[in-house]
Order: C-alpha cells, then sequence, then structure tokens
C-alpha cells in the first residue's frame, strides 16, 4: 500500500532524521512492500528506471531507519540481513524452496514457553520463524 509523502516526512523528522532523498526512497520503498528485501533488493529497485542511490547511501539509510526504530533487520539465514518496515511484534514463516517469507501475527503462535530457561537468564522479546513451503511449492513438492 502507498504511503503518502507527508506521513513518511512526519516519521523520520519524528526520529530526528534528516529528510534526504535516498533516505526517503529507502523507507518508502521499505513501507511498500512485504519481501524483507536485503540491502541490495532495495538498491536494485530504487535504481531500476533512474540509478540514484549509491550502495553505500542504501546501506547507511538502512542503519539510520533501524537504530531510529523505523525499520527492523530480520536474520532469517546466515549472513544475510533482510529489512522490515513493520516494527510492531510479529514472528515469521519461510519457505524452504522458494525463499518466500511472509509475516505471521504476533497472536497467532501461543504455545511458547520460555519459563524453562535457566535461572539467570532474562526474557525480554522474542521472535519465532516457522519453515516450511508455501502453497505453492507445497503443490509441486507433494507432487
Amino acid at each position: 500500500m502507498p504511503h503518502h509523502t507527508d506521513q513518511i516526512v512526519q516519521a523520520l523528522k519524528e526520529k530526528q532524521l534528516r529528510v534526504t532523498p535516498q533516505r526517503f526512497a529507502v523507507y518508502a520503498n521499505l513501507l511498500d512492500r512485504t519481501d524483507h528485501p536485503t540491502a541490495e533488493q532495495v538498491l536494485l529497485d530504487l535504481n531500476r528506471d533512474a540509478p540514484m542511490s549509491s550502495q553505500a547511501t542504501v546501506y547507511s539509510s538502512l542503519q539510520a531507519l533501524y537504530k531510529a526504530g523505523l525499520v527492523r533487520e530480520v536474520l532469517l539465514e546466515e549472513g544475510v540481513r533482510r529489512y522490515d518496515a513493520n516494527v510492531a511484534p510479529h514472528h515469521h514463516f519461510r519457505c524452504e524452496s522458494c525463499g518466500t517469507i511472509e509475516d505471521i501475527a504476533w497472536n497467532e503462535i501461543r504455545d511458547l514457553s520460555v519459563g524453562g530457561l535457566r535461572p539467570g537468564l532474562r526474557v525480554e522479546r522474542y521472535e519465532v520463524t516457522v519453515y516450511g513451503h508455501c502453497e505453492t511449492c507445497a503443490k509441486t513438492y507433494s507432487a
């Protein structure tokens, strides 16, 4: 769902971030997608029609947005950082065949108990990643 320019500018200013064209473009790109892209995917998307961003600029914009709490880093595979503008608590589903990532509403996973952890550990937050096959791959996988 496309976001209004004023809303993006306001969100950046509320987090005391300078509103640069590149930072605006990176944040708008993330708000308009649900596929949890990597920095490289954001860069390719932004430069598809008219090159305007460098790799360094995209990386620094993502880090500024992350530190400000406007996006979250999602680590679903070793050595790969993905980004998500949905900062509300939620979990993830990852298809082991095609790599598709979908959000799972926080309240959809109810039976998780962290009470059995060793004494001294204090849980502050958690995120669950569920692995399996999406509908499309499940059809191919079971055929």
